[in-house]
């Protein structure tokens, strides 16, 4: 009886893979519907099956997909889809240096894997449980996200076939609602406000006053406007507001 007391504190239940699959599941919910969008948004440009489906599956970037894809329809270059995406998803490499001092001492192959996974919103909820020491807590979260985002990409594909032709192309209206839905939420606080306005605006001025002159093409405007507008958010706001 005393040994049997005793083991119970001892083997106070770890966080598990299971465990990371389970608070996973809002966020999951929440993808599906914008991987859906995503893949009527490529097949109302006609981007080939596979490449869509790989591009959830290999790149696994919400934002940077939809971009992309546009990108790709408006006959931009290689390397400007390229900088791009990597300007628009370098703020996982802080997200990912984050977790990793959380996480447990754990392989490199199981950190690369939680790194390969990690999102905004995969991020946010590992920032705030203390469950997240684990690294099999983590990889779940991000495998049922990741396993979200490419089911309602596969539904969004061949959703499509039985869809009438205008209705797919108007999707394209999805790229600027999934930009709304993402934004809105963080407009609350001050900079962030002002940085997504500046945005806004300087990709507003170049399409407007420089374009017709020099001509820009739309990978190069996102380039320079988030550039732009994230080195004057760093310089105004140099410290996080605590009001």
């Amino acid at each position: 009886m005393v040994t049997s007391i005793q083991s119970t504190p001892s083997s106070s239940p770890r966080p598990t893979f299971r465990a990371g699959l389970r608070a996973g599941i809002p966020v999951a919910i929440g993808y599906i519907p914008i991987a859906i969008a995503f893949g009527l948004l490529a097949q109302s440009f006609h981007l080939p099956n596979v490449i869509t489906l790989s591009m959830s599956f290999l790149i696994f970037a919400g934002a940077s997909q939809f971009i992309t894809v546009q990108l790709l329809m408006t006959g931009s270059m290689y390397w400007e889809i390229i900088l791009t995406t990597f300007i628009l998803n370098s703020r996982h490499f802080l997200m990912s240096a984050s977790l990793s001092q959380r996480i447990e001492s754990t392989s490199r192959k199981l950190l690369a894997a939680i790194a390969f996974g990690v999102t905004d919103e995969t991020f946010s909820i590992a920032s705030t449980r203390k469950e997240a020491s684990s690294g099999m807590f983590v990889l779940g979260l991000n495998t049922v996200a990741f396993l979200a985002w490419n089911v309602g990409t596969w539904i969004g594909v061949f959703l499509a076939f039985g869809l009438p032709s205008s209705l797919q192309a108007s999707m394209g209206i999805a790229l600027y609602a999934m930009f709304i839905g993402l934004l809105v939420p963080s407009l609350t606080t001050r900079p962030v406000f002002v940085v997504a306005s500046l945005a806004v605006s300087i990709q507003a001025m170049l399409q407007w006053w420089i374009t017709p002159f020099f001509p820009i093409s739309d990978g190069i405007r996102i380039i320079i406007a988030t550039v732009l507008a994230a080195g004057i958010g760093a310089l105004v706001f140099k410290e996080e507001e605590a009001t």
